[in-house]
């Protein structure tokens, strides 16, 4: 047979479409050419998978070699299709039986010696061949390198075949009565081993410590102010360890968007993504893109936290992005050519100093700054991103006395305990957290009492909130009120809840 059809899987965006590997072999004079829309590294697969079938000690065919990568419109990138190839040429040119190739999937890179090295986006590649078999009925396993499989096995039920050799893959189809046939990845759910910071070691705050846990109890978003030492970057690393626990399907998304950009860790599963992208990251470090499009920092915090430091020493256009996705959960890059959707419900905690020398306010009366270089300070976080953050929180200094004789908080595992209670009882009632709820839903699931209306009413009136303002703050009031298990939100509810908009403008 001089033709060989094979499957394997490209990357775009979160999506990994099937991608079809036909390999022809033709007479003519000696040729290696590879169609389909290939990228530099998939061109260069013509030298990896010469040398590698030649150290295996398989003949290279001396034929015109002809290889189409299916769909023609559709960039291919990477490796990953290096073990499809080689199979294919080998399957061709008679050299190994091609029965069975109907059934399963391949990706994988080689080396010149025939090792197959690990690719990125195996999460995602095993999920969609799950879904495409379930829809179709036609279910077929996949091989990929050995380090690949703990990855791609996340997927319950997929059918996952680890190698660790082009000679080894070959040996699984010399036939039924072989020895060398692959045994399926058979390994446990991995157990999460989450190591976070402890809160304990956060001394004194109560007023912050609070705020956190409001809102980590409801997915609020927060930004904290105050002077440098005060303890603002130690709380926001610790806030991922009193989240609620993922679940099975929040831990799979995120754990594939981290998979396509090759930074997942086995490791890390069901362990809330921290991301803290320092304030020179451009916009497309931040949100994604490229010319084949990868996940930015927001994608990569896709169920967990983004840690903005020094916030107004980010780029405004730069934050200006951040907009859109922390509305709507997700955020779609388009390109002239191709656009790619990423995921990107994270909870954002930002810190910042209220002023150029961080010390306005400070009982030390270290500050020299003029109240219009305070103004323009503040000034660089635009007024529709700040009404976006559903939390500001001042962050006071603690006299060297008091913090001296401070002892060790209340430890994590006290408080995750609370907001895995409230966050509970959000389910139960809604369906969703706090945060995700639209008017509506607002209207039917956050309605103060009378004092509370009142109260509401009035600092409406006296700080000239938006629309969105009000919303939000009758969404902490919520929150506030499940903490301590109220059906009802009242007055003491929405009075916190109005002290978390007013550490920085009245907004």
């Amino acid at each position: 047979m001089s033709l060989a059809v094979l499957k394997s899987r490209a990357l775009s965006g979160m999506q990994a479409p099937e991608v079809t590997v036909e390999v022809h072999l033709a007479n003519g004079l000696p040729a290696f050419t590879i169609v389909g829309l290939p990228e530099t590294e998939v061109k260069e697969a013509k030298d990896r998978v010469r040398a590698a079938l030649q150290n295996a000690r398989f003949e290279f065919p001396a034929r015109r070699i002809t290889v189409n990568l299916a769909p023609a419109d559709l960039p291919k990138e990477s490796g990953r299709f290096d073990l499809a190839i080689a199979l294919g040429i080998l399957a061709a040119s008679g050299q190994m039986p091609g029965d069975e190739l109907d059934h399963y999937e391949f990706a994988g890179e080689l080396s010149l010696s025939g090792e197959l090295r690990p690719v990125r986006g195996a999460l995602a590649m095993s999920y969609a061949m799950h879904r495409a078999g379930a829809a179709d009925g036609r279910r077929r396993a996949i091989i990929l390198p050995e380090a690949n499989a703990a990855e791609a096995a996340l997927v319950q039920d997929a059918a996952v075949y680890p190698a660790t050799s082009l000679l080894q893959v070959c040996g699984h189809f010399a036939g039924p009565a072989s020895d060398g046939r692959l045994a399926r990845f058979r390994g446990d759910a991995p157990a999460a081993r989450i190591g976070y910071p402890d809160l304990a070691e956060v001394k004194g705050q109560a007023h912050a410590r609070r705020a956190i846990e409001v809102a980590a109890a409801g997915g609020h978003s927060m930004l904290m102010v105050g002077p440098p030492g005060t303890g603002k970057s130690m709380l926001a690393a610790r806030f991922p360890g009193i989240l609620p626990p993922m679940t099975e399907e929040e831990a799979l998304e995120s754990a594939a968007v981290r998979s396509l950009a090759g930074a997942f860790s086995i490791d890390h599963w069901k362990a809330r993504p921290y991301r803290a992208p320092h304030h020179t990251a451009s916009a497309v470090a931040l949100v994604g893109g490229g010319g084949n499009p990868r996940p930015g920092e927001i994608s990569l915090a896709h169920r967990g936290v983004l840690f903005l430091d020094e916030l107004p020493e980010f780029d405004r256009r730069v934050l200006e992005v951040l907009r859109e996705p922390l509305e709507s959960g997700h955020i779609t890059i388009s390109r002239a050519g191709r656009h790619a959707d990423f995921p990107a419900r994270f909870q954002l905690v930002a810190a910042m100093n209220p002023c150029p020398c961080g010390y306005a306010g400070h009982a030390s009366g270290r500050c020299r700054c003029t109240p219009d270089q305070v103004a323009r300070y503040q000034d660089k976080i635009s007024g529709p991103l700040l009404d976006r953050i559903d939390m500001q929180v001042q962050v006071a200094a603690l006299p060297q006395e008091e913090l001296m004789q401070q002892s060790a908080g209340e430890p994590s595992g006290a408080v995750a305990v609370r907001v895995a209670q409230a966050y509970d009882r959000q389910l139960k009632r809604q369906g969703k957290g706090n945060h995700a709820l639209g008017a509506a839903e607002i209207d039917t699931h956050c309605r103060p009492d009378a004092a509370a209306e009142d109260l509401l009413r009035s600092a409406m009136a006296r700080l000239q909130w938006s629309a969105r303002a009000y919303h939000r703050v009758l969404k902490l009031a919520r929150t506030i009120a499940d903490l301590t298990g109220a059906a009802n939100v009242g007055q003491a509810h929405v009075a916190e809840a109005i002290q978390y908009r007013r550490a920085l403008r009245e907004h």
